[in-house]
């Protein structure tokens, strides 16, 4: 028992010290907790600190299990039901060209039916942690396309809930079609039912768990929601899509603030683990037998992905930078690939999903950041006709929603035809601006004397907009961004 609890011990304080010094670089923590399994396991020539994994099978539950809840707590329904169409047809093609070449990839693998179901999942959800933490990291919150990505993640997690409901009966091995239908109608049919009660039960719930002491909250709350995990996993649904589900309800309840705010350091905790476990599953030698379906798949999703952010940017008339970093903010993968690939050993799938799918998540840990925080580079190659945008002579410029300035704002149309200034001493001129304050006309800063430059450092008029034909973006020259407001509140002044 001692030596146990020094191996598990000492493998947290490792995965935490890799997390730690991976964070210094802006990567996130998920691939270093797989890491330290991988690399302090029974699959890795060197120190074992944990020779049998099944022995933290209970704890790395656990994780998992408090893992959805939390994103069930969480979870927006409101924000989603009033996105508007727009936001679900963007996610729907983000979703759908993921999943559907992740689904195509699998069958050509040729791993089996049910394998291919599972890669289709682990590349076609995004991970919610790695994406936000971009956003932050690269102070994109104010940006026009930041609310796009944050819809698309959560309709992601609302997708996941059905696909886990749809996967748990393919992976439990039917015998017939019938009986492969009939686990589904069941699977579905008990998500129903967890949806009924946080539409009308949610307030017994609440009344179950509440108590004035955090104590008792915390515990209460751990109690239902491995309970109903494990009566999930009974009725042949998943314990996660049980945990996911029983956190809606819960997030229906007078207690939730102090819900989410109690479970958060257990996740943190517990979450660790069942990363760290996944990678003691792992056998490193297995995973030269994967790199080229890993590299065909990494090079798909990033493909896929920058589709799919062209197509968010041309439903909301992003410029390239904005469809750019669309793609490429939501291109991590992580814990959700790594709880199907859990799901699919646990039911005795093909061995090499393991690996398949730690070494993707580890490729696409390094490389998400990496290309979301070059993303004006992809901005540059990104061809016109493919974006419906009024902003394209500005495409590897940011548009955001944070400038204070929108106040001087006083005149919007212009008869021009020439830059004045230009005209009186001669020389040609690209494109012209005009002041949003004022109303002078200047050219632009491709033009030989750049007037428009030149009238914002005489009078201090921060704003100006494009008079190019078919053009109506508008730029700050003290915040040095494209502005645009915010997502619902109107289209730029035109």
């Amino acid at each position: 028992m001692h030596a146990d609890l020094i191996g598990f011990g000492a493998l947290v304080l490792v995965a935490g010290l890799l997390a730690r010094a991976g964070r210094r670089f802006g990567l996130p923590t998920v691939p270093f907790f797989m890491l330290a399994g991988m690399l302090l396991g029974p699959g890795t020539p060197g120190p074992v600190l944990i020779p049998h994994p099944e022995d933290l099978s209970l704890l790395a539950s656990l994780g998992l299990v408090l893992l959805l809840f939390h994103l069930g707590v969480e979870f927006p329904v409101e924000q989603v039901l009033g996105s508007g169409k727009r936001l679900f047809i963007a996610a729907a093609s983000y979703i759908g060209l993921n999943v559907g070449a992740g689904l195509v990839l699998g069958f050509a693998l040729g791993w089996g039916t049910s394998e291919a179901f599972v890669i289709a999942g682990a590349l076609g959800i995004s991970s919610s942690a790695i994406a936000t933490k971009l956003l932050i990291e690269l102070r994109r919150l104010t940006n026009a396309e930041t609310p796009v990505i944050l819809g698309i993640i959560v309709i992601e997690d609302l997708f996941l809930a059905f696909y886990l409901a749809l996967l748990s009966p393919i992976l439990s091995g039917a015998s017939s079609p019938g009986q492969l239908a009939l686990r589904i109608g069941i699977s579905f049919g008990y998500l129903v039912l967890l949806f009924a009660l946080a539409r009308f039960g949610a307030r017994a719930v609440g009344k179950i768990i509440d108590s004035h002491e955090d104590e008792l909250l915390a515990i209460l709350m751990v109690g239902l929601v491995v309970l109903v995990a494990g009566l999930s996993a009974e009725v042949g649904v998943s314990d996660a899509i049980g945990a996911l589900m029983i956190g809606l309800v819960v997030a229906r309840t007078s207690v939730r603030e102090r819900v989410e705010r109690l479970v958060l350091p257990l996740r943190d905790v517990f979450a660790a683990v069942f990363f760290v476990a996944f990678g003691l599953s792992i056998d490193i030698g297995a995973i030269g037998t994967v790199a080229v379906p890993v590299g065909i798949a990494v090079l798909m999703t990033i493909v896929v992905n920058v589709i799919a952010g062209m197509i968010a940017g041309s439903l909301f008339g992003f410029n390239q930078r904005g469809a750019a970093n669309v793609g490429l903010t939501v291109l991590g993968r992580g814990e959700f690939s790594l709880i199907l690939a859990t799901m699919a050993l646990a039911a005795g799938l093909d061995e090499r999903i393991g690996p398949f799918v730690a070494l993707y998540v580890l490729v696409l840990a390094v490389l998400s950041p990496l290309l979301a925080s070059q993303s004006r580079y992809l901005a540059r190659v990104m061809p016109d006709r493919l974006i419906r945008s009024n902003w394209r002579y500005v495409r590897e410029e940011t548009t955001s929603t944070a400038c204070t300035h929108l106040d001087r704002i006083q005149i919007t149309e212009s008869d021009a035809e020439e830059c004045p200034q230009c005209a009186e001493t001669g020389d040609d001129w690209v494109q012209l601006r005009m002041c949003l304050t004022c109303g002078a006309v200047g050219c632009c800063s491709d033009s030989v004397n750049n007037h428009a430059q030149a009238h914002f450092e005489e009078t201090g008029h921060p704003l100006m907009r494009s008079l190019a034909p078919g053009e109506n973006w508008q730029y700050c020259f003290i915040d040095q961004s494209l502005v645009r407001e915010p997502m619902g509140a109107g289209r730029p002044t035109e």
